[in-house]
């Protein structure tokens, strides 16, 4: 069974892991920019990259700590290579090929997309059967996949313009919740009127793809409109079901448990 050290550095979290024969992870530390990111409303390529500059060494020295492994029991060093932000890829890229070199590791360069794929086995229940569809929803990508077998991918669907994560992180800035948008407008939701207000849905009829501009633009539009002032909540929740229609459909199978630490509410307020 081999035992893989992988490191993600494509947006704003510093994160490593440690991996047994692919499916059991041993380790998993990650170090969050949320806080730093929240002050300007969104992710500033240049503050991500020198924050993981900082953070990355001790986040991989915190890994091998919680695994109580050390470099004699690894057996590769994976890295994602993109897509991202190229400042933040650098940092993650670079380290991990001096470690590897250092170390005399084989070096595995991964795609972000099928990571986002690949987490769905990395959970105890049983593995994922052929053929499946994948919806890869992120800050900046969304993507529908049917997947025949390992490596082997055919694009459904994809968004024509904006990804689903800057849809809802721009529709939060919109409605003074704060950042990251996801949970933000998740929260503010709950227990709102989704049928108050009417906006487009995201899913393009006759295909399987999807479109987020014109639904932003109509939230702005409602924001903006006179009369009375809008209710955020009820906002949040009419903008919330257009964005996520094949979600519903989804949320019987395998996710991401990559994705759970954004799930969880916390207390928002306009500013």
């Amino acid at each position: 069974m081999a035992r893989i050290l992988g490191i993600e550095t494509s947006c704003d979290e510093t994160a490593a892991a440690i991996v047994l024969d692919g499916r059991h992870i041993e380790a998993n530390v990650v170090a969050s920019q949320e806080a730093v990111h929240r002050e300007t409303g969104g992710v500033v390529p240049e503050t991500a990259s020198r924050l993981h500059l900082r953070a990355l060494v001790p986040v991989l020295e915190e890994t091998l700590a919680r695994a109580d492994r050390d470099w004699r029991e690894i057996d590769a060093v994976a890295v994602t290579h993109g897509p991202g932000l190229a400042g933040s890829l650098l940092v993650g890229l670079n380290t991990a090929k001096a470690l590897a070199f250092a170390r005399d590791l084989p070096f595995l360069g991964i795609n972000h997309l099928e990571g986002h794929v690949y987490a769905n086995w990395l959970v105890d229940s049983a593995e994922p059967r052929f053929p499946l569809v994948a919806l890869i929803v992120s800050g900046g990508h969304t993507d529908l996949v049917l997947m025949e077998a390992h490596g082997r991918y055919r694009r459904l669907g994809r968004t024509r313009d904006d990804a689903a994560g800057e849809a809802f992180d721009k529709a939060a800035r919109m409605l003074g919740l704060g950042y990251p948008g996801g949970p933000a407008i998740q929260c503010a939701a709950e227990a709102a009127d989704p049928q108050r207000y009417s906006l487009p849905r995201a899913w393009l009829k006759g295909s399987y793809d999807f479109s987020f501009s014109g639904l932003k633009t109509a939230l702005l539009r409602t924001v903006q409109s006179g009369g009375s002032e809008p209710v955020v909540p009820d906002l949040a929740a009419a903008f919330q079901g257009p964005t996520c229609p094949c979600g519903r459909a989804f949320r019987s199978s395998a996710t991401s448990p990559s994705l759970s630490r954004r799930s969880a509410c916390a207390p928002t307020t306009r500013p």
